[in-house]
């Protein structure tokens, strides 16, 4: 039985047999005020390679009112486990399915939203990967190309959105219902994969520029709910989208292939944004309604640049199955990253420094888990994919690039690029494609390259062994490069990889650490001398793999790490500053570097860390350090000395700058004694002040979150402050404060919200699970540990991807540190007999608890020896 699956192979035989060309799709949204569900009515011409054929189409709705093949009727009752049978085809086919489809709460197919503030209704698909088939029957695999025509029936003075241009909507009617409704027909696309399909509807509002470029003119659009718009800096979107649209461009030499481009911030969105043909969905938290720092600001311009470049690289020329995944993702974060960096006017030209402190820490931390792979993954089904939108395939992948483009030339990258657009526009492709035009214009054979970085699992470390002589100088150097073993349970086995690295030389002038010289070579095999620098006086810190041009773990010679310690902050550039930051976060989670010593690191270094997202990165990793990786005996302490620095930092910090609210918000992440407390309450009421500090929406929840958690603020404090902020991100606070309460009532509360119903949206059941896993709260939490590995398999099973998924991570028992929720957990998986997807996610929650217990080991051994 599929159920809701799909294999490779079942894919591979469809696509042989069948030519999509065109799909009519009539939505009738009328009932969308009160939900339920809605009439879909398909209409999708075929051909049949193999006349007299048999196939399937995909659907996922609550009903079926009638199945047309070729004019003949087929029995509704045949559709079962999401698919409709398509028996004895012809050359030529005309099917048309009327179906009763069902909006969702959940972020995929046809999420509806009510907002609290006006009451009004709000629509959009969310369809990547197998969603599209939630609202209209459709051949739901990208290499199934066609082109798709929507007609809308919605509510009279809605605003609805597709992959078109906008038509103006039809005659006034009144449906079964009472509603006043209008008819939107808008003109069929180009041919595109289902899953970049995209319908946005309700009483949005828009605001409206175009990009220009000689004759070229691309109508823009900025849409959001009304009770955002006086927050939606439209005119900061749309000169970022410009800038993108001129630096592609000119990079693809391939105008963009769509006739317009809208980007719509749409509530309760699961991912950052969506790449749906000239219409992308973006989350609306994006539309800052309250002070953020730049880094915010940095992360919204890199996701408007990701989802543009899809464009191009997804869009026009998309993957053949999700084995190349990777090919979109990963393309598209380079592409973010590349721009911000490159394009004149970037207001982010040190994006490579973000890049580095946070995709590719979130690289190394996936790479070093069970579920490792290959970049090219094998994807065998709809639920391999579906959990492999990760680390690897999007921030791995995107380093891998970087690495590849330093190999061939950037120059001859983008000839290659431009040459892969023209040839396959339209169409779909494997990833030989891309390889083949990048060796035509570079001249390189990168079977050997692609075999080593694409086809591999695992990461490698590279280690500097300097040797001096009496003088001081350099007799010899090396840089020794290691593959670790890959975890337990991973696939394949770990290998050596060519790298082209950089060598900085760094010395301490006057408490700055400067870059005196650079030295760009090829690093291959276990050893690799540089006669370069044998001869010289040796540097203060070397530092390898400067300006980050390759994928590895680097690691800091003693003498290096010793001067990096006490002087982090004294690098003149932002970029070795986050890689020595990157590899000391390394070394912590892997047990060479404690805990207690990583945060004596931070303390004397961020203080003069000048780049804000460096500064939050830090802030966020010492907090997960102290919780999960620091010996529980000491761990009070640490956490007292980071409280008070935190405190410290706050204060003292300018006023009104972006380092104020970040240490803010680090302070109310972990303050614990009174004064501390007393601080955040005050704050939250009015009756303290820090200078310049803007104490709006946002922080005040913030606040409020912590003053639940530690047992300051009760309901009656929760409610007011919900009253005060009757929207839906601040109903979304409110639930995290009640579960973030430390009371078994609080605890049993959420549960039964989150595990034992299915009532609640996605958002709100995320914000619930983000206030009932608390850190200080191990011990009211230690009995749902049991509880959780009783309903989880439950859970995946009736649930759907996004909902289960943020159930069986959000939930795992990941504070309980020990051997006994590892052996529960091993207990489990033997006896549960979990589909592989479901097994995938526990495995690699079950991997951080034997990485804190590692950890804490080492950070325990370090204690004994200070003592």
């Amino acid at each position: 039985m599929p159920g809701t699956n799909l294999t490779r192979e079942e894919a591979r035989t469809r696509a042989d047999l069948l030519h999509v060309d065109a799909y009519d799709i009539e939505l009738d949204l009328s009932s969308a005020r009160e939900g339920g569900t809605f009439r879909s009515t398909t209409v999708v011409r075929f051909t049949a390679a193999t006349p007299g054929a048999d196939s399937f189409i995909d659907l996922v709705a609550p009903s079926v009112e009638e199945i047309t093949l070729n004019g003949a009727p087929l029995d509704p009752a045949s559709f079962t486990d999401s698919r409709i049978p398509l028996p004895n085809l012809a050359a030529e086919n005309e099917l048309r399915v009327v179906a009763d489809c069902a909006y969702t709460n959940t972020g995929e197919g046809l999420h509806r939203f009510v907002d609290p503030v006006d009451g009004e209704t709000y629509l959009y698909t969310q369809f990547e990967v197998p969603d599209a088939r939630r609202v209209f029957a459709s051949f739901e695999q990208p290499d199934l190309k066609a082109t798709f025509a929507f007609t809308v029936t919605a509510p009279k003075g809605w605003v609805v959105v597709s992959n078109s241009p906008t038509p103006v909507p039809a005659g006034d009617d009144t449906a079964s219902n009472g509603q006043d409704v209008q008819v939107w027909t808008f003109e069929p696309t180009g041919r595109i994969s289902s899953y970049i399909t995209a319908l946005v509807a309700g009483p949005y509002v828009g605001v409206f520029d175009s990009y220009e470029n000689g004759e070229q003119k691309v109508p823009l659009g900025v849409y959001c709910r009304p009770s955002l718009r006086e927050f939606l800096d439209a005119d900061a979107v749309f000169a970022v989208t410009k800038q993108g649209f001129d630096y592609f461009q000119e990079k693809f030499d391939f105008r963009y292939p769509f006739a317009k481009y809208d980007q719509l911030f749409v509530p309760e969105f699961n991912a950052g944004a969506m790449e749906n043909a000239g219409a992308v969905t973006l989350r609306d938290q994006y539309v800052f309604r309250s002070k953020v720092t730049d880094a915010a600001y940095e992360s919204r311009a890199a996701t408007i640049l990701h989802e543009l470049a899809h464009m191009w690289f997804g869009d026009l020329v998309t993957m053949e199955w999700w084995n190349d995944l990777w090919l979109n993702e990963s393309f598209a974060t380079f592409a973010e990253a590349v721009c911000q960096a490159e394009a004149p006017g970037s207001k982010w030209p040190n994006s490579w420094t973000t890049f580095a402190n946070q995709m590719k820490t979130w690289a190394y931390r996936q790479d070093q888990l069970p579920s490792t792979h290959p970049i090219m993954a094998d994807i065998n089904d709809l639920e391999d994919v579906q959990v492999n939108f990760d680390g690897i395939t999007y921030a791995k992948g995107a380093s891998v690039l970087k690495q590849l483009v330093a190999y061939v030339g950037q120059d001859a990258f983008f000839q290659g690029v431009q040459a892969y657009f023209k040839r396959h526009a339209w169409g779909n492709t494997r990833l030989s494609d891309l390889l083949g035009a990048l060796e035509e214009a570079s001249g390189r054979d990168l079977k050997a390259w692609s075999k080593a970085w694409l086809e591999t699992a695992g990461i490698n470390v590279l280690r500097p062994a300097i040797v001096l002589n009496t003088d001081g100088e350099i007799e010899s150097f090396t840089v020794l490069q290691e593959a670790p073993a890959l975890p337990a349970g991973a696939k394949g086995e770990a290998v050596l990889r060519p790298h082209r690295i950089a060598i900085g030389l760094y010395e301490l002038v006057d408490g700055t650490l400067v870059r005196t010289d650079r030295i760009e070579l090829d690093v291959d095999g276990p050893r690799t001398e540089v006669p370069e620098l044998v001869g010289r006086h040796r540097p203060a810190v070397v530092l390898l793999n400067d300006d980050d041009l390759s994928y590895a773990k680097i690691r800091l010679d003693e003498d290096s790490l010793a001067v990096v310690t006490e002087n982090l902050g004294g690098f003149t550039e932002s970029l070795p500053r986050a890689l020595c930051w990157a590899s000391a976060w390394d070394m912590t989670r892997d047990g060479e570097l404690a805990a207690r010593d990583y945060l004596s690191l931070a303390l004397s270094g961020i203080g003069r860390e000048t780049d804000i997202g460096v500064v939050q990165s830090v802030q966020r990793q010492v907090k997960l350090a102290l919780d999960a990786y620091t010996d529980p005996a000491w761990r009070e302490q640490g956490l007292a000395r980071w409280a008070a620095a935190a405190e410290e930092h706050l204060l003292a910090a300018e006023a009104g700058s972006d380092h104020q609210l970040a240490w803010a918000r680090a302070l109310a992440a972990v303050a614990r004694t009174d004064g501390q407390l007393d601080l955040l309450a005050g704050l939250l009421a009015g009756t303290a002040e820090v200078k310049g500090l803007a104490v709006d929406t946002e922080l005040r929840w913030t606040l409020l979150t912590r003053l639940a958690a530690t047992g300051r603020a009760d309901e009656a404090a929760i409610a007011a402050e919900l009253e005060r902020d009757n929207t839906a991100a601040g109903q979304e606070h409110a639930a995290t404060c009640r579960a973030a309460r430390p009371t078994a009532e609080a605890k049993a509360e959420a549960w039964a919200a989150v595990v034992e119903s299915d009532a609640l949206t996605n958002y709100v059941q995320e914000a619930t699970i983000a206030g009932f896993q608390q850190a200080d709260q191990r011990e009211l939490l230690a009995p749902y540990a049991a509880k959780y590995f009783a309903a989880v398999k439950e859970v995946w099973e009736t649930r759907s991807h996004e909902i289960s998924q943020q159930i069986i991570v959000g939930l795992y028992p990941a504070l309980q540190v020990s051997q006994e929720t590892v052996d529960a957990t091993d207990a489990w998986l033997a006896s549960a007999e979990p589909a592989p997807a479901l097994r995938r996610q526990v495995v690699e929650a079950r991997a951080g608890i034997e990485r804190a217990l590692k950890a804490q080991a080492a950070d325990r051994a370090a204690g004994s020896s200070a003592a």
